[in-house]
């Protein structure tokens, strides 16, 4: 079957063939980039805004699949883009940049001059260069905004919207459009997603056998590094692997720490691989040989049945807050220390929406899912001082009756202990 007559399940349950021959079908990666381009396009006239300028490295690759400095982009803007919601998208960089530029058939025209925007660049002509640069937006708004008056930026430099309100411009926050954009998946996007996965887990797999008593944590977590650079990803975006007593509380990021025999290992990978995708799925492993003890085996059958309780709630027009009531209950003792979201849409990186917890009701928005959403389902358990914690995370995709699972990585049967 060829990927374009894939149905969303299908997707699901492929990992595609890349980088071979021409004889094998390739993930058509100029349909994958319109389709993006055109979600972006038909949000911004939906929410009524002529058009938007873009300065995240994931906004920027979402709309053109442009790669470029990716790090460097997520904290100095070197590079912007401008997209009406109708005609041509302009993209500014320096001349290596729009070098790379030229090939991606997303981007229609190149701006003469990309005005810098940061301090480390601008140093104390900031001012003056945000000013310039405002200007030039502001052009492009009158020559294909479309008559709008709505201006969608992503800039978080102050003075901004006041600097476009005297250009007669609203400004409003791009991810208003960007997020929802990005949440309803191309049967492409799912198969380069699949993909960055079957990165990840190979990278997961080296953990698995390289973790024995005596490595650290630091060193257990460059294993998927090394897997995601050698396969061409990007980067990860935390590093989440602790042992022992720092798998509680959760969040602590790798240290040099010696992992020690009988100890738990908790990781999440939150690599964004190749093709600019995300792989987004935790596991705890046992460190050595024997047998687990009784509170580990506890906290990890706690962390195993909340996340398939609620991988059943992940359905199509379930809503938000629906998941959210009907969500597995924890005992009160492991409430205190749940993980911070319930579920959480997945894309090129952590993305809309965020499922809460009722503990979090207060923080809590409503929605509803929808095939082709991709969604994380979380948990983390562990009482507030436990000896350890456990974190487990599935990567699922939306489909017209339910859901599939994306991640295949097995569960820890000593762990378990019973027969999954």
């Amino acid at each position: 079957m060829r990927y374009a007559d894939m149905t969303l399940a299908q997707a699901a349950r492929v990992t595609p063939v890349v980088g071979m021959t021409d004889t094998l079908e390739m993930i058509d990666l100029p349909k994958m980039r319109a389709y993006r381009l055109q979600r972006l396009r038909d949000e911004m006239k939906r929410q009524d805004m002529g058009g938007c300028v873009l300065t995240s490295v994931y906004s920027i690759r979402y709309a053109t699949g442009m790669r470029d400095a990716g790090i460097m982009q997520s904290h100095i803007p070197l590079s912007y883009l401008f997209v009406p919601a109708e005609g041509p998208t302009v993209y500014f960089d320096g001349e290596t940049g729009k070098k790379i530029a030229q090939g991606l058939e997303t981007i229609d025209e190149l701006g003469d001059e990309a005005i810098q925007i940061s301090y480390m660049f601008a140093g104390t002509r900031m001012d003056e260069m945000i000013e310039r640069w405002v200007n030039q937006i502001a052009a492009l708004m009158q020559r294909h905004g479309g008559g709008s008056k709505r201006l969608g930026v992503e800039s978080p430099v102050p003075q901004v919207a006041a600097l476009f309100a005297d250009k007669g411009l609203d400004v409003v926050h791009a991810h208003k459009v960007v997020e929802p954009a990005r949440a309803i998946k191309s049967i492409e996007e799912i198969l380069c997603m699949n993909y960055a996965i079957a990165v990840a887990e190979d990278g997961m797999w080296r953990m698995r056998e390289a973790l024995r008593p005596g490595i650290t944590e630091i060193e257990l977590w460059s294993y998927l590094w090394k897997a995601n650079v050698e396969a061409g990803g990007d980067w990860i975006e935390g590093r989440l692997l602790a042992a022992g007593d720092r798998t509680n509380p959760w969040l602590q990021e790798a240290s040099a720490r010696i992992i020690r025999p009988g100890e738990l290992v908790a990781f999440d990978t939150d690599m964004v691989g190749p093709f600019g995708y995300s792989a987004d799925v935790s596991r705890t492993l046992f460190c050595g040989s024997g047998r687990p003890s009784d509170y580990q085996r506890e906290l990890y059958n706690r962390a195993y049945d909340e996340i398939q309780h609620n991988l059943e709630l992940m359905k199509p027009g379930m809503s938000f807050r629906d998941v959210m009531e009907k969500g597995f209950k924890q005992p009160e003792q492991f409430q205190d220390q749940h993980y911070a979201v319930l579920a959480h849409g997945i894309g090129m990186s952590d993305e809309w929406p965020c499922i809460y917890y009722p503990q979090d009701e207060a923080l809590a928005y409503d929605g509803v899912l929808e095939p082709g959403m991709a969604m994380c389902v979380e948990s983390y358990v562990g009482e507030i001082g436990g000896a350890e914690g456990v974190k487990l995370e599935e990567q699922v995709l939306i489909t017209e009756d339910g859901y599939e699972l994306l991640s295949k990585f097995p569960f820890e049967s000593n762990l378990l202990g019973r027969e999954i």
